[in-house]
């Protein structure tokens, strides 16, 4: 196995010598937002050569322990040295995962919201549950969440969720949830016990950060301001501090409501606004491409990205990967990293 081949290490090392001798510079934290930069790149490139050093360390152990298991024919040996190559190789992959997220904001935060689609109570449990299990996810990657927007549907539920995932890779992995996610199973809701299908959209985009050259009109935005509320409806204070901003000519809206101060609330509204009008432009110059390309994709409800089914039978199904995993409580636990693979591998190579 050559494990050089996942990336050039020295090119790694010699970035991490060129951002330590900036560190040392009398004038580093004279800006202290680049400063911050500059040593999350060298944390995140130290990280990645220790974690590359230790797989190297694993295999040159692995590689005594096949010595000895040929020497002496144990079987109990042979039976751990498996399951310690089984453990690599899964390690080993995870790092590759790692190494081929590159495109400029995979890195980022990421921003995800969840909208239910038609159907009330049923499609608005449906997001519940899909909350849950994003919840579960990030939790396992010791991500950090906060909660930017919910609205509690009005029986069971949620109308609408926005959650803020911060995390080294947050988006790179997260980008590959974007799309109509569907239900099918027994109602709770159904007191005649018929099946039902539901859908609810995410949306994911990368947090953009304050110096991105985006540009928005004051004229173009009009702000609205209610007051919060959040799970179970209770509210979050008495004051009308969460804000609804649009962007006019896009038709693009976003609410904050995380803070207690309507200022910060709008703070944070104009760079979740800053966002979404860059993942616009994102999808815009990909649609022109697959315009050039003659590609053509239908977009809609018809085109969900992924098919959960509890009756009559357990099965979940992504359409454009194909992967299938019949164990779907390990899914809506928060188990989806082999969905996120597959798409990332797909449309990496």
């Amino acid at each position: 196995m050559n494990l050089g081949g996942l990336f050039d290490l020295e090119e790694k090392r010699t970035r991490i010598a060129e951002l330590e001798t900036e560190m040392t510079d009398p004038d580093f934290w004279n800006d202290q937002k680049a400063a911050q930069k500059i040593i999350d790149e060298a944390n995140d490139l130290k990280e990645l050569v220790q974690t590359f050093d230790k797989h190297v360390v694993s295999l040159e152990d692995l590689e005594v322990s096949y010595e000895l298991v040929k020497e002496e024919e144990d079987q109990e040996l042979q039976m751990e040295l498996e399951e310690e190559l089984s453990q690599l190789a899964e390690a080993l992959n995870q790092f590759e995962l790692y190494m081929l997220l590159s495109d400029p904001y995979d890195k980022s935060n990421a921003i995800l919201e969840l909208h239910p689609g038609a159907g009330g109570t049923e499609s608005q449990d449906w997001a519940s549950i899909l909350l849950r299990m994003y919840t579960r996810w990030a939790e396992k990657k010791n991500f950090k969440i906060e909660t930017l927007s919910y609205l509690p549907g009005e029986e069971a539920g949620v109308k609408s969720v926005t959650l803020l995932i911060k995390g080294h890779n947050a988006y790179g992995y997260l980008k590959a949830e974007k799309g109509v996610h569907r239900l099918v199973r027994i109602s709770p809701f159904d007191s005649s016990g018929r099946r039902h299908t539901s859908f609810v959209s995410c949306e994911v985009t990368p947090e953009i950060d304050d110096d991105i050259d985006i540009e928005i009109k004051s004229e173009d935005i009009k702000i609205d301001t209610y007051r919060a509320s959040g799970a179970g409806g209770q509210h979050v204070n008495k004051t009308d501090s969460a804000v609804r901003m649009t962007h006019i000519p896009t038709n693009t809206v976003v609410t904050c409501q995380s803070e207690r101060s309507q200022i910060k609330n709008r703070e944070q509204a104009l760079k979740l606004l800053k966002s979404k009008l860059y993942q616009i432009e994102i999808e815009k110059k990909r649609a022109e491409m697959n315009e050039i390309r003659g590609e053509q994709k239908e977009i809609g409800w018809g085109s969900q990205i992924r098919s959960y089914v509890f009756h009559p039978y357990s099965m979940i199904k992504d359409h454009r990967t194909d992967l299938e995993i019949g164990n779907t409580q390990s899914v809506m636990d928060g188990d989806i990293d082999p969905f996120i693979d597959a798409y990332l591998r797909q449309h990496l190579h």
